[in-house]
């Protein structure tokens, strides 16, 4: 290994280039910051090349396919038994290469240095950097960690072979699994499920004891009859002894809520679950930074650390383990270190399920709403009675508004149905902007759009919702 001589010196380092990383690093370009990246790895870290990009993929490939039927109504020939999944992953590196290369020109442009290799903190101003025999010095005025974070194997699976997939895993399949197991009930283990059955899987869901879908339980109900519907066999209130694994299959062993021991066998066993985040190769720990019970680098409302030179953000941080949380928050860091004020509230930030139809969950859950105390005005609107739902075959799902009876505030907007990722961004910002009933009823909607839902939904809430049955006065006296 060859040794710098000399600590180079340089104000803002950037380890990690995926999402957050490399949006720090261009708005940190922006301010006018001089801005060093070091990625051990491939730029975009896992959420370009392993997670979110890949798992969306697949998610849009799945959509597509569930639409044959549609396409069939509309004069066009299906071609249900032509799928290739290998052209599907080819499709999959094409796009990943492409957005990757952008990435990468980004930076260019925004004249960031981008050095390789794995970081070692020596002091809370300086870090090695090793790649290959060469071994630099850096030193630095502030340094944003976003290493991102790993996934925990299950303590029942003592051993791991190739049909046990973790998240960064299955999407490098090249094969459509004859039967895929799913454990967990996260947004990532709903989108597996939804999206290998829509590709032709024969698909289980399990679900540990007392777990429950993360959504309103209006979405849960659903989920769970758009899944019976499609054959996806739901599991719950298990609670799990071993699994086996073998050339030709897995098992899984589990003990029923009666206390019945049962088993379930298939093809592959996909494990979506906990992560821990990547902070013990960088050495950080032993200059007594401050981290959470669970490990993660605890933080102020700027991603300040407990050490003023060192800010942190993405999954390091703990919380959601979201690209959209690691790029707000990579923003806001280099704003504040930039001498701007800044803060990040996540109070607001969605949970979406790229699912067929896809979800998206703003604000309180009704169930939460009357926890706290709330007299709350509930509305439902079926996308049955959308027009453009009807057009274009997509009439499943709904969304549903929660509102507080007694100043009229948007408390919750969740939608399970097609248009729900597009339109969750305005569903953050009228719950961002404390928006009454009336700021949601007074813009004109699009016609025929998804978007007329919403307004149906929050029309619903006195019960003049134009394309539903109308409510009694009894009803809308209970909700």
């Amino acid at each position: 290994m060859v040794v710098g001589e000399i600590s180079q010196e340089r104000d803002l380092i950037i380890i990690g280039g995926g999402p957050g990383g490399y949006s720090a690093a261009i708005r940190g370009a922006q301010l006018g910051l001089s801005v060093t990246l070091i990625e051990q790895a491939k730029m975009g870290g896992v959420c370009l090349n392993e997670g979110c990009i890949p798992s969306k993929i697949f998610t849009h490939a799945a959509g597509k396919r569930s639409e044959t039927a549609h396409l069939q109504d509309l004069g066009m020939g299906t071609l249900d038994n032509l799928f290739d999944i290998k052209k599907l992953v080819t499709y999959k590196t094409k796009v990943i290469d492409q957005l990757r290369s952008g990435v990468e020109s980004l930076c260019n442009e925004n004249k960031i240095e981008i050095i390789r290799g794995k970081v070692t903190f020596l002091a809370v101003d300086r870090i090695g950097v090793e790649n290959g025999h060469q071994f630099d010095i850096f030193e630095f005025k502030q340094v944003i960690i976003a290493t991102g974070s790993s996934p925990i194997m299950p303590s029942i699976i003592q051993e791991k072979g190739e049909r046990i997939l973790l998240p960064h895993e299955l999407f490098k399949l090249e094969e459509v699994p004859k039967h895929l197991i799913v454990r967990g009930h996260d947004y990532i283990a709903l989108e597996a499920a939804s999206s290998f059955a829509a590709l032709g899987a024969q698909v289980s869901v399990v679900i540990d004891d007392q777990a429950v879908f993360p959504f309103d339980e209006s979405i849960n109900k659903e989920l769970n009859r758009l899944f019976k519907k499609r054959k996806l066999k739901i599991h719950k209130e298990l609670e799990f002894i071993a699994t086996n694994e073998t050339k030709h299959g897995i098992t899984l062993t589990f003990q029923t809520d009666k206390n019945v021991e049962e088993t379930i066998s298939g093809s592959h066993l996909f494990v979506s679950g906990t992560r821990r985040p990547n902070l013990e190769a960088l050495g950080i720990s032993r200059f007594g930074i401050v981290l959470t019970g669970e490990g993660f680098v605890k933080v102020d409302g700027n991603m300040q650390s407990s050490i003023p030179t060192i800010y942190a953000i993405g999954d390091v941080t703990g919380g959601p383990v979201l690209a959209v949380k690691a790029i707000k928050q990579g923003k806001a860091a280099v704003a504040s270190i930039a001498g701007q004020q800044t803060e990040v509230d996540l109070t607001f930030m969605p949970v979406i399920a790229h699912t067929i139809p896809p979800i998206v969950s703003v604000g309180l859950t009704e169930q939460r709403a009357r926890d706290f105390g709330l007299d709350v005005r509930v509305s439902q609107f079926a996308l049955g009675g959308n027009g453009y739902a009807t057009i274009t075959g997509k009439k499943e799902g709904f969304i549903k508004v929660i509102s507080d009876a007694t100043t009229e505030i948007i408390q919750g907007i969740h939608m399970i149905g097609e248009g729900a990722v597009e339109m969750s961004g305005s569903f953050v910002q009228l719950l961002e902007m404390a928006a009454k009933e009336e700021d949601i009823k007074f813009p004109h909607y699009a016609h025929p759009g998804f978007n007329e839902g919403l307004l149906e939904a929050v029309e619903g809430l006195i019960g003049q919702a134009i394309h539903a049955a109308p409510v009694s006065e009894k009803d809308l006296s209970t909700i």
